[in-house]
């Protein structure tokens, strides 16, 4: 991951996703798990190097990757 910003999932917005970032850059919003690994791909992240619940990787913030809604939303 050399020269990527540490990966930002934020939290869940009430329109549904999480929108991601790499430092300054917004890569999208995710609405599961595999929208973020096509984002973490396509920044340039090797498969191997995947590791979701690495916090040098990926800070999950309003929850981790199982949270995909506000609570008391769906």
């Amino acid at each position: 991951m050399s020269g990527l910003a540490r990966v930002v999932v934020h939290p869940p917005s009430s329109s549904g996703g999480r929108r991601v970032t790499a430092g300054a850059e917004n890569l999208g919003v995710a609405y599961g798990v595999v929208d973020v690994i096509e984002f973490l791909r396509r920044a340039g992240v090797a498969s191997e190097d995947m590791q979701l619940e690495d916090p040098e990787l990926i800070d999950w913030r309003g929850g981790g990757p199982a949270v995909w809604s506000k609570p008391g939303e769906g």
